[in-house]
């Protein structure tokens, strides 16, 4: 039952995104000359987008590649570990939590919502600071976004998407990624120790798809996120 409603979240999560999406990016697209477009691409990405979710591993994929030394992928880790919109990622992440309802040690109500949201906080932690920090450190791994910023809609979700499978070493050429599935594997392994709902394979399983999808989700937020606030941005700049 639990894991049909998780899947139903991130159908009608990925659903909306294939429905929205594609009219901002085009609209954008169309609305900006060469020179905008340019600018854009070249500009810094923000470090939070719409001034909550991180976005410190964001880089534009048209910059010529750089790859990181060890402190600074160990620093982007920290951010994205830390950062106070991390924290309300895991409040709503606790509501999904796989096997929840078998943790009778936890009490009811706000007592146990603490109990879970505590436990899934670490999780995004531990998670973050593997996929991001400890194993691109050393399997000389680039943990970076490549955000296009350009293309199509289907060319920039597929590049969403396929990121979160393939990324670059530090050599700049692409390998399979694997800091995001070892690192989450190992976070969900390490959750067993103190989540007692994570006892059994299916809910162990239920975990690391729910923490593969939301690094996903992240990346096509990363993508997409800057083109939905240039819009707004525009609308409001013609009513004002």
């Amino acid at each position: 039952m639990r894991s049909g409603k998780i899947q139903s979240l991130l159908v009608t999560v990925f659903t909306t995104i294939l429905t929205v999406l594609p009219a901002y990016a085009q609209s954008s697209g169309a609305e900006e000359g060469p020179a905008a477009t340019s600018s854009v691409e070249a500009s810094k990405p923000e470090k939070r987008l719409f001034g909550v979710l991180p976005n410190y591993r964001t880089v534009e994929a048209s910059l010529p590649f750089e790859p990181l030394t060890p402190k600074q992928k160990l620093n982007i880790a920290r951010h994205d570990s830390f950062d106070w919109p991390t924290y309300l990622l895991s409040g709503v992440l606790t509501l999904v939590t796989p096997g929840k309802d078998e943790t009778a040690s936890f009490g009811t109500g706000i007592q146990k919502y603490a109990n879970l949201y505590v436990r899934s906080s670490a999780d995004q932690i531990i998670g973050n600071m593997m996929t991001e920090g400890f194993l691109p450190v050393i399997l000389r791994k680039d943990p970076r976004y490549f955000r296009q910023g350009a293309g199509t809609f289907w060319f920039r979700l597929e590049s969403a998407l396929s990121q979160t499978a393939v990324a670059h070493d530090d050599s700049g050429h692409l390998t399979f990624n694997t800091p995001e599935f070892l690192g989450n594997a190992m976070a969900v392994g390490i959750s067993t120790a103190y989540s007692p709902n994570l006892q059994n394979w299916s809910h162990r399983n239920e975990k690391f798809i729910l923490m593969i999808s939301t690094d996903t989700l992240s990346n096509v937020v990363k993508e997409f996120g800057p083109d939905i606030k240039q819009k707004f941005l525009h609308r409001h700049h013609k009513t004002s």
